[in-house]
């Protein structure tokens, strides 16, 4: 049984690269194992400015008209065809992607590195970037790609599990020292989140390396030592800190240049590095390769939020993980316009900043 769905809704449309504008289109339709959802709240990303404003038009998004978004919640609304795990009025939580399911990365269950990936025809999708995304007051998802929450999540919190997914991706691959110290480069929303993670999975101690109004939010937010880069040499405070040892984990959240030689620094002999920031392309880095190998430094790139959505949902449905507070500003669909210029500029400390596509919980 579906509810009464209208034919028309608003949503955040790109006519062409660099420009946007909230209109009036068709409401989609679910096609086999898809639900139709109400997005309750979106969540601006990093990366979704350079889709807005056309930096990689032709890959994100592919063409034009186009609607981006991919950290998101709401409620499921409509069901298609063979549709049976979840029921209309379920509450969910979104991730951007979907795999083919039959390539070999898919199969091993590394969907986010799906080898089809693009190809719609193969069942890939990846909301917001590739296929029509959440900046709107309805979208259609695979049953793949959305996870349901309880009521003990409103919907704004439920926008940051991708966020917190990406944290929690990162250090499941590096893994966390019991009682260990860690570094997290970037006291942006993936970094606090990674601080939080690290903490809930044993570290003992967040080191927080950033500058200016984030690295002072950091404080409030929970780090235990701040490292001003105006200020200090980030690599050398970090060692002081930790008695000259180094930390057991470094996590580079910044995707600044320079930033992987700091991580490689500040870690200790057979530590590890998890690279969570997302670096323009022009950015290359040469590394003390000798130093490296000889001091058994283990680096691991982190791509997205496999399967980990539901370990976060849970942590923030038990109160372990809080994400509320890093939510600073709320606007409706209707000042996307407003909404993007906070966050870019990080106006009024700007930490996350929400859009309600279909007004206030």
């Amino acid at each position: 049984m579906n509810l009464a769905i209208p034919q028309t809704m608003q949503a955040l449309v790109l006519p062409k690269a660099g420009e946007f504008d909230i209109r009036e289109i068709a409401v989609p339709v679910p096609g086999p194992y898809e639900v139709l959802c109400r997005v309750r709240a979106v969540a601006i990303c990093g990366s979704d400015p350079e889709v807005v404003h056309g930096g990689l038009a032709g890959y994100w998004p592919p063409a034009y008209p186009f609607t981006p978004g991919h950290e998101w919640s709401g409620e499921v609304v409509a069901l298609g065809e063979s549709v049976s795990s979840f029921e209309i009025g379920d509450r969910v939580a979104g991730e951007a992607w979907k795999g083919c399911g039959t390539c070999y990365n898919c199969v091993e269950g590394h969907y986010n590195l799906c080898q089809n990936y693009g190809k719609t025809e193969a069942g890939m999708r990846h909301y917001g970037f590739r296929h029509q995304g959440a900046y709107a007051q309805y979208n259609t998802y695979s049953v793949k790609s959305i996870h349901k929450m309880s009521r003990n999540i409103s919907f704004r919190e439920g926008a940051l599990v991708d966020t917190a997914g990406v944290a929690a991706h990162g250090l499941e691959l590096t893994g966390i020292t019991p009682g260990g110290t860690v570094a997290v480069i970037g006291p942006g929303p993936i970094g606090i989140m990674t601080m939080r993670m690290a903490k809930i999975l044993g570290a003992n101690r967040v080191i927080m390396v950033g500058r200016r109004s984030r690295l002072q939010s950091a404080a409030k937010l929970g780090a235990e030592v701040l490292v001003d880069i105006e200020k200090v040499d980030p690599v050398k405070a970090v060692r002081e800190a930790t008695g000259g040892v180094g930390v057991d984990q470094a996590f580079e959240c910044s995707g600044a240049e320079g930033t992987l030689n700091q991580a490689i620094g500040m870690v200790r002999e057979g530590g590890r590095i998890g690279l969570l920031g997302v670096p323009p392309a022009s950015v290359m880095e040469k590394i003390p390769f000798k130093y490296v190998c000889r001091n058994e430094i283990a680096i691991f790139g982190v791509k997205a939020n496999p399967n980990v959505s539901r370990k976060v949902i849970a942590l923030m449905e038990s109160g372990k993980l809080v994400v509320k507070d890093l939510i600073t500003h709320v606007f409706p669909l209707a000042e996307f316009a407003q909404a993007l210029d906070t966050f870019e500029h990080r106006k009024d400390g700007a930490v996350k900043v929400v859009v309600e596509p279909n007004g206030k919980e």
